[in-house]
């Protein structure tokens, strides 16, 4: 079965997949591709965001894991002199080189088994919520508030999960880690610092990421009103407007990322050299200690890793979520559908 113009759907009346409304034209089919993304249900289950969602989390963090390493390791406030590293490319020849060729990959397990039900909450709540907030807001068209709010609310979701496991990965991807496996930096964690270690930089978790994503969510959108203003399924448009805008959204929230890893990985060292005792803990105390040990460039370590790393992570993880829902969508619809 095949989706054409005024085909299975059409009673959509040309409106978008995520439910936003616009006018159908009457300048007859565009693209075939095109026309079948148009042509699909205005509103999709609950449970194919959420498949499309799992998919492009666990994409997104996997294909740039290595990028991600070195980031935490940039970020690193009193770095061992064996792990200075002055680009993204040198850090990871480096790290191959004196490490090991699977060293950038550690804590990529417990990354993955964080990153799909996290993504499937992320996404679907904020379609969902997009969708209802769409039409308090701004009755006929897409409310860039609209857009900020659900990807704000979709970010406690998501961050509720990712903790955990975000804490778990930045342990293992510091040099000369104690830790040689996902479970055995659990136990430790839990043996020594308690549950409400996985919880520590939550509060400033949120703090980065509410930010992050409401620019995130807001660029994309504008830039998907700009190129891609009938909403087909054009996967370039998708991979352009998500990788600008997760590189915007990565710089300008650096400094609380900057932050999140020192509360992660409670550097020893660098707490040594604060005169900090116990265990650092809130987002004040940690804006305090990379300012009175690196000044105000220690907010922006490793921000050219942060923005190589978020411009395509961002990118994939749109074209991939895209092309799930479009195509999980179609299938259901075929199976529906008599011939």
């Amino acid at each position: 079965m095949e989706l054409r113009c005024g085909g299975v759907g059409s009673q959509a009346g040309g409106r978008r997949m995520d439910g936003d409304s616009r006018d159908g034209g009457g300048g007859g089919c565009k693209d075939a591709g095109s026309e079948d993304y148009e042509n699909l249900p205005t509103s999709v289950s609950l449970s194919i965001h959420m498949t499309a969602g799992a998919m492009a989390g666990i994409l997104e963090h996997s294909v740039m894991y290595p990028v991600d390493s070195v980031k935490t390791r940039m970020q690193s406030l009193n770095p061992d002199p064996k792990a200075h590293y002055t680009s993204v490319y040198g850090a990871l020849k480096k790290i191959i080189r004196t490490e090991g060729f699977w060293r950038p990959l550690r804590g990529l397990n417990v990354m993955m088994m964080g990153a799909g039900p996290a993504h499937a909450l992320y996404f679907a709540c904020y379609e969902n919520m997009k969708r209802t907030l769409n039409a308090v807001f701004h009755h006929q068209g897409n409310s860039h508030l609209a857009n900020g709010i659900a990807g704000s609310m979709a970010t406690l979701l998501h961050d509720a999960v990712m903790n955990p496991a975000e804490v778990v990965k930045q342990r293992l991807q510091m040099y000369d880690s104690p830790h040689r496996s996902a479970l055995s930096c659990i136990r430790t964690v839990l043996g020594t610092e308690g549950l409400g270690a996985f919880y520590r930089s939550y509060t400033t978790q949120l703090t980065m990421n509410v930010p992050f994503q409401s620019i995130h969510f807001i660029t994309y959108e504008l830039l998907q009103e700009q190129i891609n203003p009938y909403r087909g399924y054009n996967p370039q448009s998708h991979i352009i407007s998500g990788g600008l805008a997760g590189a915007l959204a990565a710089a300008a929230t650096t400094p609380l990322d900057v932050c999140k890893t020192l509360l992660n990985t409670q550097e020893n060292v660098a707490l040594h050299l604060a005169n900090v005792s116990g265990r650092l803990s809130g987002m004040a105390n940690a804006f305090r200690t990379v300012y009175q040990l690196n000044g105000l460039p220690g907010y922006f370590k490793g921000v050219q890793a942060r923005v190589i790393y978020q411009m395509p992570s961002t990118a994939i993880s749109w074209s991939v979520y895209e092309f799930f829902k479009y195509f999980l969508t179609k299938h259901k619809l075929e199976n529906r559908t008599p011939y």
